[in-house]
């Protein structure tokens, strides 16, 4: 019935989509093996995508060829860009999207994917043989064998679902949870735990009384994350804003004696940045009430997602809390929040190409590596097809450094710290967040992807021509002069200093309070200059100009730290034999397996004293 397969990937989710269409498009024979076809890429809790940090990761996905840049256009209701106060590293594509939209085309465009076959079944095992996946064995008795294997379980591993004193197994509300992987990889020598997400209410928005909330509209004009040109849709719904009071959290509360995180009945450890309602109100007691995102699901249905009102007490105790909600006075509820539980595995145990230590060709992506986030998953599940395929193929791996992409700094984080709670991935993180801006993941990424075989033709194309123009209009800028009569009424209009003689573009452009597009505005024949240029070339070249400073410090800073990263360490290499080194430095070099120096450094334990002891033994 089946054929052997170069890469079979084990889930549908965002991670398994992104594997799925990598390895495919890459030109390995691959399949997808889901539990449910009706629900591949579901978007599990909130109907967005993108936001501070993630929205950056979604457009480095897109600029490497990945597709969920574009399905997220595709279906996008509302679009934000977030942080536009601040500086460009800190800007965050955030869409609000159409939860069923977003869903078929993603099975739209996996379907028109060549090399890509279905199966619906569940994985329970795995074929493993002297250290070697060679395939998977599903619920109906099937052996498929493949080459490589993704795992990409999401919260199905033994999931368990959790509504205040009930709990039955489950990896999301109505789908059974998946068993019978972790007990096999823990008898293999993985090591495994647990963690747990959660989800609110949904609504009936037919019962809200928006009048009462603050409207929360999407941007004029909406940028949308892929560099392809998909078209963008010519209206937008409105999210609300809305807050709980001390009423809503003293209803909260009669139910916290029925609470599966209070009582003990969940041993996982949720997401510190996005806690549940009853966690924000115990931990943040001093706080009168919290904010809610009041979020539609999609554009022809009335379903409302809570944003920030995720719960697991008692039903009636999360009913009776609701509808005390300001606008929420006769709310209707389609279902109750839950928490999920569910097996993860430390990351640590991991390559940099997302195959494990200890099997060679099984390689895991998502949520099954202690993340959490579609934009996380997403992300590691396209690092797992590319690399999963190049094993394949016996091709050189693909490994992003932390300077290259926020894609690095994720597996760079989970496989050098490891998590013990999800990992959810921030500006902060990226130490080159000047370089990583969210404007130019093309730049950054698509030449390397297009010379790897996946990014597209007509993506290196748009790449090469927005070099050209950005520097021609760099150019311009250092040779346009400005009479003082031309531009200082457009300096008093902004309250910025004038100027007495002529002056270049390019230094004008310096100023902080001046940006080009108002600039070029107020300068007919700068206008003139400038009229064949996309709107995406002048943005680069106005960050270009305004922050080169910057960027070349950084750049210096990259150059300096790259050569701890060119400093490898044989796979052999044996700590235990460096007694100049602490006991915790031996066991958590030994168990990781740093591949530099530089990853050796950022261990968590690891000083600079045992970085210089590893340069020494290494004859550096």
């Amino acid at each position: 019935m089946f054929s052997e397969y170069d890469v079979i990937v084990v889930g549908a989710g965002h991670a398994g989509c992104e594997a799925a269409a990598a390895a495919a498009n890459l030109g390995s024979k691959t399949l997808l093996v889901t539990m449910n076809m009706q629900t591949i890429a579901q978007m599990s809790c909130n109907p967005a995508m993108g936001g501070i940090a993630k929205g950056q990761i979604v457009r480095e996905i897109d600029a490497m060829g990945g597709y969920s840049g574009i399905v997220t256009d595709l279906s996008t209701i509302q679009f934000r860009m977030l942080n536009r106060s601040k500086g460009p590293a800190m800007w965050s594509p955030r869409a609000q999207n159409d939860r069923m939209l977003f869903s078929l085309k993603w099975r739209e465009m996996l379907e028109q994917t060549q090399n890509l076959d279905f199966y619906q079944d569940m994985v329970k095992g795995l074929l493993l043989k002297d250290g070697h996946c060679k395939g998977v064995v599903t619920g109906l008795g099937h052996e498929i064998k493949a080459k490589s294997v993704i795992l990409t379980n999401g919260t199905f591993l033994n999931g368990i679902v959790h509504i205040g004193e009930k709990n039955f197994g489950g990896g999301r509300m109505a789908e059974k949870a998946a068993t019978g992987i972790t007990e096999q990889l823990v008898s293999s020598g993985f090591e495994s735990d647990r963690l747990k997400t959660g989800t609110p209410p949904r609504i009936d928005g037919r019962s809200l009384d928006y009048t009462k909330m603050e409207e929360q509209p999407g941007d004029d004009e909406i940028v949308g994350f892929s560099f392809l040109d998909v078209e963008k849709p010519k209206k937008q719904r409105s999210c609300w804003i809305t807050y709980t009071s001390q009423k809503v959290h003293d209803i909260l509360k009669t139910g916290f004696d029925r609470s599966p995180m209070f009582a003990g009945r969940i041993d996982g450890v949720g997401p510190r940045y996005c806690p549940s309602i009853e966690d924000k109100i115990n931990r943040f007691a001093e706080r009168e009430r919290h904010q809610l995102f009041i979020e539609p699901e999609g554009w022809n249905t009335v379903e409302i997602y809570v944003n920030g009102f995720s719960t697991s007490l008692p039903e009636e105790t999360q009913y009776e809390a609701i509808r005390n909600i300001v606008g929420f006075e006769n709310v209707k509820m389609f279902r109750p929040g839950y928490a999920i539980e569910y097996d993860f595995f430390p990351p640590t145990q991991l390559k940099y190409t997302l195959e494990t230590k200890l099997i060679q060709n099984l390689f895991f992506a998502g949520q099954i590596n202690g993340t959490t986030g579609y934009e996380e998953a997403a992300c590691q599940g396209l690092m797992a097809g590319i690399n999963a395929h190049q094993k394949t193929k016996n091709l050189e791996p693909l490994i992003l450094k932390r300077s290259d992409a926020y894609i690095g700094v994720l597996i760079d984080d989970l496989i050098s710290k490891g998590t013990q709670e999800p990992y959810r991935m921030f500006t902060s993180r990226a130490e080159f967040r000047t370089l990583l801006r969210q404007d130019n993941a093309d730049l950054r990424l698509t030449e390397l992807s297009y010379r790897l075989g996946l990014a597209s033709q007509e993506r290196m194309n748009k790449v090469v021509e927005k070099r050209s123009s950005v520097e021609q209009i760099k150019v311009a800028l250092k040779d346009f002069a400005v009479e003082p009569e031309e531009v200082n009424s457009y300096f008093t209009s902004i309250n910025s200093s004038l100027i007495t003689e002529k002056q270049k573009a390019q230094k004008i452009l310096l100023r902080p309070d001046v940006e080009l597009e108002d600039f070029a505005t107020a300068l007919p024949r700068l206008r003139q200059a400038l009229k064949n240029f996309s709107r995406d070339a002048l943005e680069q070249a106005s960050i270009q100009v305004k922050y080169d400073v910057y960027i070349e410090k950084e750049k210096e800073l990259v150059q300096r730290m790259s050569q701890l990263e060119e400093l490898e360490i044989p796979e052999t290499f044996d700590y235990k034999k460096i007694s100049s080194l602490g006991n915790e430095a031996r066991e958590k070099l030994t168990r990781i397996k740093p591949r530099t120096l530089g990853q050796a450094s950022r261990i968590s334990g690891i000083n600079p004293s045992d970085v210089q002891i590893l340069m020494v033994f290494m004859g550096r």
